[in-house]
């Protein structure tokens, strides 16, 4: 075990969420342990839900399970009310309605261009050819960066990952100082511009006000780092994971190919059975007991979406695809004041993702002899997904 890895032997050890056994199906693993231990401890010091109920709880009962857990600045993710609620106000500015509707084409021309540039016939990975820069190309246009960040960025995601799953604190250090330092070039670039900065959302936030100042380079870094890690990471592996969907499942393909207004619903269901992000993280404020276990205060609790979001109590088969579904009962997004921000951008990209790659294709399916290959924790989804277009 490498040294970051700190055993915590406190309390008895039920599973090890990084094991050779669960990242080699990780969804499987979570449906098994959600049935036999619902509320499990790992060797890392942090208790697992993965219940529906119990995660719904947690997550609309903020004054008891907090979000400060970081020890770096987290705007607004990682801070509790009334702190959170005058940061969240600023950030819900950039995902109405007005914002998606303008932004739409810009997202549209880059989904159709990369779909133009699939091979046809031919054997793709769909995650390097289209997935990650999809991912990489629609953040930097819907921030205003320009394309040179493009390769940069992409690299910056795999390094992420790998300190992350190596839980290396010294290389997690130096990720986060490179990434802040592209995000601090921009802010740089146009406070130097002054008057002919370009009209984009870096440019809006240099211009946003907390408590009757403008927002410090920190809060902006920390602000951009969420939304950019959440796009980079988790779209890329939405998109991913609907392709697979669609090439194992044919009948449902050509049932969405037909049904052009379901396709923000359908994509929800689809990430519902197969969720994109693994977990998120709380800090408990006062001794409680989740499902039969006691649970001290200031303990870690990590919330399972890829799990609770396939609880039979409360979806039946958790494997069956439903348009009918209530979608408040659809964790993909989270519930509480903690909901993603950025829902409203994530599902807008996805549908066009999938109306640009319907209209341009007529068949997506597996490839022959080759094999998709699963993310690794804390990631979900594919690495590698080689499918065959027509």
């Amino acid at each position: 075990m490498d040294q970051t890895h700190q055993v915590d032997q406190t309390h008895q050890v039920d599973w090890d969420p990084r094991s050779e056994e669960v990242l080699a199906d990780q969804i499987a693993a979570y449906d098994e342990m959600r049935r036999r231990c619902s509320v499990a401890y790992s060797p890392y010091g942090n208790w697992a839900v993965l219940r529906h109920e119990d995660t719904v709880r947690i997550l609309t009962d903020h004054e008891t399970f907090s979000n400060a857990v970081s020890h770096h600045v987290s705007v607004p993710n990682g801070m509790d009310p009334p702190e959170h609620s005058a940061y969240r106000a600023i950030v819900d500015r950039y995902y109405t309605a007005e914002r998606m509707a303008a932004f739409e084409p810009a997202c549209r021309r880059i989904v159709a261009a990369l779909v133009a540039a699939l091979p046809r016939d031919a054997e793709v990975d769909l995650m390097a050819a289209f997935a990650e820069p999809f991912a990489n190309q629609v953040q930097c246009a819907f921030m205003g960066w320009p394309p040179s960040l493009h390769q940069p960025l992409r690299e910056w995601t795999k390094k992420n990952h790998r300190a992350t799953l190596a839980m290396d604190r010294e290389a997690m250090s130096a990720v986060a100082l490179e990434f802040d330092s592209y995000i601090r070039h921009e802010l740089d670039t146009r406070r130097a511009a002054g008057a002919e900065a370009p009209e984009d959302t870096t440019t809006d936030l240099l211009r946003e006000g907390f408590d009757g100042r403008p927002l410090t380079d920190d809060e902006i870094v920390s602000i951009v780092r969420t939304w950019t890690v959440g796009e980079l990471a988790t779209i890329a592996a939405s998109v991913g994971i609907i392709g697979h969907y669609l090439a194992t499942h044919p009948e449902t393909q050509a049932q969405l190919r037909g049904q052009p207004g379901a396709l923000e619903h359908a994509s929800d269901e689809i990430l519902r059975i197969h969720a994109p992000l693994i977990a998120n993280r709380r800090r408990t404020t006062k001794d409680m007991t989740i499902a039969g276990r006691d649970v001290p205060a200031g303990e870690r609790v990590v919330v399972v979406w890829a799990s609770a979001n396939r609880d039979e109590t409360v979806f039946g088969d958790p494997d069956e695809f439903r348009l009918d579904r209530d979608p408040a009962q659809n964790l993909l997004y989270g519930t509480g004041i903690h909901y993603c921000p950025g829902a409203p951008l994530a599902r807008l990209e996805l549908r066009v993702v999938l109306e640009e790659l319907f209209a341009g294709t007529s068949v997506i399916e597996p490839a022959v002899g080759a094999q998709p290959v699963r993310g690794a924790y804390p990631a979900s989804g594919f690495s590698s997904l080689p499918l065959r277009i027509r």
